[in-house]
């Protein structure tokens, strides 16, 4: 995988390569530069924020390594692992890898996961000549970070994060960005702002080595499809990623304000736990057997509903559980090719999402009856999930902003009923199991009664349409939205229904672009939908395949997988003509879709072994 030689035009692109270890982050673009990475965790201060710096400013906000006279970059993970190698050539033969992580393994009967990047430069042909930049910024992008600097560190100022880089590189070159011979292995650590224990050549390379131990016993322990094995593995390390382990929030994808779309406004700060997006996320990993993922994310929602006020759930926490996320605008960052605004926060967090409901209930109901858990629920946590749970009851038919966030309008949008609906559903069935019989019977009757309510409300009969109309994405409404393909997932109808059947011939002829889908098509806050939302494409697939049309489930699937980033990832939008990828990256939604469509296409174990 070559780049255009280093003095053509740069451009911001998404041909990214995140690297992590569940406490800090980092995307590396495709000249090896570390252009977006957040302190101390994701939803912190872009030390790294070139990324959105526009088309110019790429030396501030960056940590590059460059070869004189390069002429060429290719990059490839390691296999099963988050690792990156970056191999730079320059126009005589010479050749650098350059191995990029974030520290991760088990020390001292500890997850040892520093706010800390970790780069180790290995020379491998000719006699290169490499110099490196070296710009985080601070106040998110307001300023470059001040230096200090000792005879083996440098330390930048970064906000309330100071960092400090330990090196056996010689500091004068790191600081003058000048060019120098490599001739023996370099190493580069980029972390707390305290004195460095040990040899950093010795210890760097033990924790590149131990680092690949982790992830690749990770990897082995995942339950993956036999077909499309490496599009699985690496959407399920990019998605344990987006867990921040420390409390077991899980973000919707690593970055801010990538827009939606060309100039379209679209820009939103995805550095947060949106309570459906997780759902997804954790939904997808158990299916995999990542239970380590849903354990940590159980841990998160039990003190979501502890701190709830009358069991009212936001849409959307900080990864530290915060509930309040004020959105504002970093002036000083011009946005992603110059596409601004650059928002900080996310004013959804006051919104209501009555589907928020029933995303907590679903994934926890597991921990009453998965006897692989560390931890198996109890009749305390049931008591908890049923205050949610009256949420679910007491909201199912009332208006609320929907899954697509809509600011200035309000409906009861359908797939927030089902959603209650399937809150209600599950709460029965963890009734019966703990021998709750009065529960359950409270629970199954609210469920018919939801049910119900949906029938009358969300059915939208069309003269002449097959089966008599289609459901609606709205009570009492004839528009379309692409949730309504989930009705099937949620077990709420069967994918054989004649219901269903017309609400899926309906939703393809109102949103499919070729072989793309809209998530809706009417006017919103900021006009016509310019792209197409790649989870909803995933749905169209599993929908198909549900009903029977696996062959068309198949070459959409492959079509999708044909649009991934060099690094096997999607991003959240995408140019249904062109195929250039929009939206925050790497999104979950995403992801999931890759993993839950490869699951359900594959042939089985059976037919290899």
């Amino acid at each position: 995988m070559s780049s255009p030689e280093r003095n053509a035009p740069q451009h911001s692109t998404l041909e990214l390569w995140p690297i992590g270890n569940c406490q800090v982050s980092g995307l590396i673009d495709q000249r090896g530069a570390l252009v977006w990475g957040c302190v101390p965790r994701v939803d912190g201060d872009p030390a790294f924020c070139a990324l959105m710096r526009g088309q110019d400013g790429q030396d501030a906000g960056t940590w590059r390594f460059e070869l004189e006279n390069q002429v060429s970059v290719r990059q490839h993970y390691l296999r099963n692992t988050p690792i990156l190698v970056t191999r730079l050539e320059d126009v005589s033969g010479g050749a650098v890898d350059i191995y990029d992580f974030c520290p991760r393994f088990n020390r001292s009967g500890r997850t040892y996961r520093p706010v800390a990047y970790a780069r180790v430069v290995r020379p491998v042909t000719g006699s290169p000549r490499i110099r490196t930049v070296l710009t985080p910024m601070s106040g998110y992008g307001s300023q470059l970070a001040q230096i200090t600097h000792g005879s083996n560190h440098i330390r930048y100022l970064v906000e309330r994060n100071t960092l400090r880089l330990t090196t056996d590189a010689p500091v004068g070159y790191v600081l003058d960005e000048r060019y120098f011979r490599v001739e023996r292995a370099l190493h580069f650590f980029l972390g707390p702002d305290e004195p460095f224990g040990g040899n950093v050549e010795h210890e760097l390379d033990n924790m590149l080595q131990l680092t690949g131990d982790y992830w690749r016993l990770w990897v082995r322990s995942l339950a993956t499809p036999l077909d499309w094995q490496d599009a699985v593995i690496r959407a399920a390390i990019t998605l344990k990623l987006c867990q921040h382990e420390e409390t077991g929030a899980i973000v919707a994808a690593l970055t801010t304000s990538i827009p939606e779309a060309p100039h379209s406004q679209r820009n939103w700060d995805y550095r947060y736990c949106w309570i459906r997006d997780a759902y997804y996320t954790v939904q997808a990993l158990n299916h995999l057997g990542a239970l380590d993922v849903l354990e940590k994310y159980l841990s998160y929602l039990r003190n979501i509903v502890d701190d709830a006020e009358g069991g009212a759930i936001q849409p959307l926490y900080a990864v530290s559980g915060a509930r309040e996320i004020i959105e504002w605008e970093a002036k000083d960052l011009p946005g992603y090719r110059g596409m601004g605004p650059v928002r900080v926060g996310n004013a959804a967090y006051y919104q209501v999402q009555n589907d928020c409901y029933g995303q907590i209930v679903l994934p926890s109901i597991q921990a009453f009856t998965d006897q692989r858990l560390l931890r198996i629920a109890n009749m305390d946590d049931f008591a908890s999930l049923e205050e949610v749970g009256e949420m679910a009851w007491k909201t199912h038919d009332q208006p609320d902003a929907g899954l697509w966030e809509l600011r200035t309008r309000t409906a009861v949008h359908t797939y927030s009923s089902v959603m209650n609906w399937a809150a209600c559903d599950r709460l029965a069935n963890a009734a019966e199991h703990l021998g709750l019989t009065g529960r359950a019977k409270l629970w199954r009757e609210r469920a018919n009664t939801v049910r119900q309510h949906i029938d009358d409300s969300a059915w939208c009969k069309v003269e002449g349409h097959e089966a008599g109309g289609h459901y609606a994405a709205s009570f009492g409404g004839s528009e379309l939205d692409a949730s309504l393909l989930q009705m099937v997932e949620l077990r709420y109808v069967k994918a054989e229904d004649p219901k269903f059947q017309a609400t899926l011939k309906a939703v393809q002829k109102a949103l499919r672009r070729g072989e793309h889908m809209l998530r809706y098509a009417n006017e919103d806050d900021f006009g016509l939908p310019e792209t197409a939302f790649n989870i909803c494409t995933f749905w169209l697939i599993e929908a198909l395949h549900r009903s029977g049309d696996d062959d068309e489930a198949r070459r959409l699937f492959e079509a999708m997988l044909g649009h991934r980033t060099r690094s096997g990832l999607l991003s959240e939008d995408m140019d249904f003509e062109t195929g250039e990828l929009w939206g925050n990256f790497p999104q979950t939604y995403s992801l999931v879709g890759i993993i839950n469509c490869a699951g359900q296409l594959s042939r089985s174990w059976r037919d290899w072994r």
